[in-house]
C-alpha cells in the first residue's frame, strides 16, 4: 500500500510539471501571437497612413428605381452625372428582352439604370460612359420619346431603339499605350519642335479619350450598331433636334461591377475656349463659385461650379450667355455676352477685382470730347464697372481724373481732370449706380508734377495706355454701416 502512494505522489508530481510547461508554453505562445498581431497591426496603420493623402471619391448614390424607365434620372446636357455607385438589379419591371423579330436586343436586363435628357439645340447626339471597372461589361441602349404609353411600348417592343451598343469588352484594348518617344536629330531647334508638337497631341489625344469614355456614342464613330458579336467600344452620333427627348438604358452583365460616369453631349461646330478669372493684384488666376446659363435655351445652366479653377467651356455659335462668378472678398461678375465675340478672342479672361478699400481700379480706354465730355464710344467699357457696383450696392468709392500733362497750366489741368471725374459719375448715377455713393476728386499739384515727370520720359509714357479716370474704394456706404 505504501509503494502504491509513492507511485501516484509521483505521477501526480509529474503531471503537474508538465501543466505547468505547457501553459508556459502557451502563454509564450500567445505573447508571440500577440506581437505578431500588433506587427500587423501596426503596418496595417502605417499603410492607412500612406494613403491618408490620397483622393476619396464621392460616389453618386443611385435611386433604388432608377432601374425602372418610368424613373428615370434626369441629365443635364454638357455636365457628367458621376461617378455612381453600382446598378443593382433590373428592377420591378423587366422592360427590355429579345424575342424572335428583335434578336439584337439584351436577352434579359441584368443591373440596369435608366437616364432621360431633353436636347437643346440640333446637332449630333454623343454620349460618353465611363466605367470605374473597364473590365465591366455595360451595354447602352438609346431611346427616342414617343408618349406617355411609352414605357409600355418598350415592353411590349412596339417603340426600339434608335441606338445599340452591347459590345463586349475586348481585353486587348484595356492595354495602355506605349508612350511615344521623339528620337533625337542633333538639332536642338527641331527637336524642340518635335517635342512640342508630340506634347500637343498627347494632350488632344487625352482631350478625346475624355470626351469619348470607355463605351458610348461619338461623331466619329463608324459603326451605326454594335452586337455581341463586336469588340469596338462606340457607335456613331445620331442627328438630333431642339426639344426632342430621349431615355438611356445602361445594364451592366457584369456581377457584382462597379459604377459609371455618364456625361451627354451635343455635338456642333462650337467654340470650346478656356475660361479663367484673374486677379490683377495677386497677378495670378483664382477659383470662383461660378454659373454660366445658355438664354438661348431657357437659361440653360451649362457651368455650375462652386470651386471653378479654370477650363475649356463649349459655346454654341450665335447664342446668348449670362456669367455670374462670386468670390469672398471680390467684387461679383454679372456678364451678358454672345457667342460671337469667340470668333476674334481665343479665350474668356475675367479680372476679379478685390472689395477692399484703398484697391484703384485704373481706366485708360475711354474717350472725352472738349477733354472732358464724355463720348459714347465709352459707353460698354464703363457698363462693366457699373454693373460691378451694382451687384455691390453697399460699396463706396472716387472717382479721380487724370489728364496729360507738361506742368504748363497747372490751374486747368487741375479742372480739366475734376470735369472728367464729374463727367464719369453722371453715366454711373445715369445708370443706377446711387450718386451718395460717389465722390468725385482732380488731381492735386504733387500729382500734375510727376505726370509732368512722366510725360517727359517716352519710354515711360505710351499713349494709348494712358490712365483718364480712377476709381477708388473708399468703404461702405453709412446705409450699410450705421
Amino acid at each position: 500500500m505504501k509503494r502504491f502512494f509513492i507511485a501516484l505522489l509521483a505521477c501526480t508530481l509529474i503531471f503537474g510539471y508538465c501543466d505547468v510547461q505547457a501553459q508556459s508554453n502557451n502563454k509564450g505562445k500567445a505573447k508571440t501571437s500577440q506581437s505578431s498581431k500588433d506587427k500587423k497591426s501596426k503596418k496595417g496603420k502605417k499603410g492607412k497612413n500612406s494613403k491618408k493623402n490620397e483622393p476619396t471619391v464621392q460616389l453618386t448614390q443611385l435611386p433604388y428605381n432608377s432601374n425602372d424607365c418610368i424613373f428615370a434620372i434626369p441629365l443635364s446636357v454638357d455636365q457628367t452625372f458621376g461617378p455612381t455607385t453600382a446598378p443593382q438589379g433590373a428592377g420591378r419591371i423587366m422592360e427590355v428582352m429579345a424575342d424572335r423579330r428583335h434578336p439584337n436586343l439584351p436577352e434579359f436586363e441584368h443591373n440596369v439604370v435608366w437616364y432621360k435628357f431633353t436636347v437643346p439645340y440640333n446637332g449630333k447626339l454623343d454620349i460618353a460612359v465611363t466605367q470605374i471597372n473597364p473590365a465591366d461589361d455595360y451595354d447602352m441602349l438609346v431611346y427616342k420619346y414617343t408618349d406617355v404609353y411609352f414605357s409600355n411600348h418598350i415592353q411590349c417592343n412596339k417603340v426600339l431603339p434608335v441606338a445599340i451598343n452591347m459590345a463586349k469588352v475586348d481585353s486587348a484594348n484595356l492595354v495602355k499605350p506605349k508612350k511615344k518617344e521623339i528620337t533625337p536629330t542633333g538639332d536642338a531647334k527641331a527637336d524642340r519642335q518635335a517635342k512640342a508638337e508630340l506634347l500637343k497631341q498627347q494632350r488632344q489625344d487625352q482631350a478625346k479619350a475624355a470626351a469619348m469614355g470607355t463605351i458610348g456614342m461619338y461623331h466619329e464613330a463608324e459603326d451605326i450598331m454594335l452586337t455581341k458579336a463586336d469588340t469596338k467600344t462606340h457607335i456613331r452620333s445620331i442627328d438630333v433636334r431642339k426639344n426632342e427627348v430621349y431615355y438611356i438604358m445602361l445594364d451592366n452583365a457584369t456581377t457584382n461591377g462597379s459604377g459609371h460616369s455618364i456625361k451627354v453631349t451635343i455635338h456642333v461646330e462650337a467654340f470650346e475656349v478656356p475660361v479663367t478669372f484673374y486677379d490683377p493684384k495677386a497677378r495670378k488666376n483664382v477659383d470662383v463659385n461660378l454659373t454660366i446659363l445658355e438664354k438661348n435655351t431657357n437659361n440653360r445652366v451649362i457651368v455650375q461650379n462652386e470651386h471653378f479653377r479654370g477650363g475649356r467651356v463649349k459655346f454654341v455659335p450665335g447664342f446668348n450667355y449670362t456669367l455670374y462668378a462670386k468670390r469672398d472678398g471680390y467684387f461679383s461678375i454679372f456678364y451678358d455676352f454672345s457667342s460671337d465675340r469667340f470668333k476674334e478672342d481665343t479665350l474668356l479672361r475675367m479680372k476679379l477685382y478685390r472689395a477692399e478699400r484703398g484697391t484703384v481700379y485704373p481706366i485708360s480706354d475711354i474717350y472725352f470730347e472738349d477733354e472732358y465730355k464724355l463720348l459714347p464710344e465709352s459707353d460698354s467699357i464703363l457698363m462693366n464697372y457699373v454693373q460691378m457696383f451694382k451687384n455691390h450696392p453697399d460699396v463706396t468709392f472716387t472717382i479721380k481724373g487724370w489728364v496729360k500733362t507738361y506742368d504748363v497750366d497747372r490751374e486747368h489741368d487741375q479742372l480739366v481732370s475734376l470735369e472728367r471725374a464729374k463727367s464719369v459719375k453722371e453715366f454711373f448715377v445715369k445708370n443706377g449706380i446711387p450718386e451718395e455713393n460717389i465722390k468725385t476728386s482732380g488731381m492735386t499739384p504733387t500729382d500734375i508734377k510727376r505726370a509732368a515727370t512722366a510725360a517727359f520720359d517716352t519710354k515711360k509714357e505710351n499713349e494709348n495706355e494712358f490712365v483718364k479716370v480712377q476709381l477708388i474704394i473708399t468703404g461702405m456706404s453709412a446705409k450699410e454701416n450705421p
